[in-house]
């Protein structure tokens, strides 16, 4: 049955990842046409056509590769100087592909779409059509933890004492049941602290969460005052904290000096406001993008797992293949299956946040490829008419093609390399 469950895992974890293509690729569909722009193509995977359907103008279908989508818009590269519709071809190995994408850009374009092609819209109109797709992506992860949070709930640090630590070990404030002989007892075991107290409040403040009584008292020193609920009755104790080395809030892999109590709190699932789902996003975005710029810093470490046999870190980055094989493992757990599900759910938003942010890089072919040049030439336009002169016209974005073309040849390794590391040495749920 583990087998049967990881297999189901990963198709339906993989049909998310395809949902969440054809949801961004919606997102430009549906501007494009709210701005008059023509679509001829709206597909979902890449090489040979598996299955299509025209409706309208535009033909919809599902490709045989499904590592992404696209739509396709007339006129996403403006015509050289001179002509209509992009006709001609230079023999340079450059001009060659800047004219060879003008050609493709242009090819369906008739002296009837003239009005309705990408480049003649404004540069404001422009910007919003190739934003729509990263930012469908961001709507949908916040759909998506909105369901985790708020309709499964988070595994939460109560204020409810779980254990009290005994002791304290020399320098490291290290929590055990063991106790040496000489090791001193912590505050809270001396104060009288026990499991199933309920912090009512800490030198005469309340607090919602854990997170906040715990900074409380790392910042605290000397005698405290603690009011607990203990079978419903409320009990002062004064512990006396100590001064140590503990494990830092922000980034436990560093220490920092702070006040210790010695008391580990109660985690439980709880179900979370719109709050936290504002919260949760905000560092969920923060800390992909950390990794986004990373991603570099990771090469050595996904070739070692390639060639060399290396462990690969957990954090390693995957593709859709490694996300998929993630998916099933986390089906396949013995976890309760509301925790299974939130998981599911939430490594899918992981996925539609890494596709909101990438996609915004402002180097071609990405979207942020398309907006960065709408932005400076309506910056360009602005200048131009403070100045007095004419509009300068669109920015020539085909001139940016060997750029493209570079960045999609790195990619393309990249993801080779990803595709590799996912089959051979996948990350692994610990």
């Amino acid at each position: 049955m583990t087998v049967v469950w990881t297999i189901v895992g990963i198709v339906v974890f993989f049909l998310g990842i395809l949902f969440s293509v054809a949801w961004h690729e919606l997102g430009h569909f549906a501007t494009a046409k709210w701005f008059g722009i023509k679509v001829p193509e709206f597909f979902v995977g890449f090489g040979r056509t598996v299955w299509s359907r025209k409706v309208g103008e535009t033909e919809f279908g599902v490709k045989a590769v499904p590592l992404g989508g696209y739509i396709r818009m007339i006129g996403m590269l403006p015509p050289a100087k001179g002509e209509a519709y992009g006709r001609s071809r230079r023999t340079g190995p450059f001009q060659g592909l800047i004219d060879d994408a003008r050609q493709a850009s242009l090819a369906d374009v008739g002296p009837e779409d003239a009005d309705r092609q990408f480049y003649t819209r404004r540069p404001w109109k422009r910007i919003i059509v190739m934003a729509a797709g990263p930012l469908m992506n961001l709507v949908l992860a916040v759909v998506l933890f909105a369901i985790v949070l708020m309709g499964f709930g988070q595994m939460t640090s109560t204020l409810t004492v779980s254990t009290v630590s005994q002791c304290v070990l020399p320098a490291t404030a290290t929590r055990t049941d063991t106790c040496p002989p000489d090791a001193p007892p912590t505050p809270a075991a001396a104060a009288g602290f026990r499991a199933g107290d309920r912090i009512v409040s800490f030198n005469g403040r309340t607090y919602e969460r854990w997170e906040d009584l715990q900074a409380a008292i790392r910042q605290a020193g000397g005698t405290v005052t603690v009011v607990v609920d203990r079978g419903g009755q409320q009990v002062t104790l004064t512990p006396t904290l100590i001064t140590t080395e503990l494990p830092d809030l922000d980034d436990p892999e560093k220490t920092e000096q702070g006040s210790f109590l010695g008391l580990s709190p109660l985690r439980e699932i709880q179900r979370q406001g719109i709050g936290a789902v504002g919260t949760t996003m905000v560092d969920i975005v923060s800390q992909v993008g950390q990794k986004l710029v990373e991603m570099p810093q990771r090469v050595p470490n996904l070739f070692g797992s390639v060639f060399l046999g290396e462990h690969r870190d957990q954090d390693s980055p995957v593709g859709i293949v490694g996300a998929s094989r993630i998916g099933g493992q986390i089906l396949a757990s013995d976890a309760p299956p509301g925790q299974e599900i939130s998981a599911f759910l939430s490594l899918l938003a992981l996925v539609n946040v890494s596709l909101f942010l990438f996609n915004l890089l402002p180097i071609p072919p990405l979207d942020g490829g398309q907006i960065f040049p709408a932005i400076w030439e309506a910056i360009r336009r602005r200048f131009a008419m403070l100045r007095g002169k004419p509009d300068p016209g669109p920015v020539d974005a085909a001139k940016l093609m060997p750029v493209a073309m570079t960045v999609a040849l790195i990619f393309i390794g990249w993801s080779a390399l990803v595709f590799v590391a996912d089959i051979i040495n996948p990350v692994r749920l610990s």
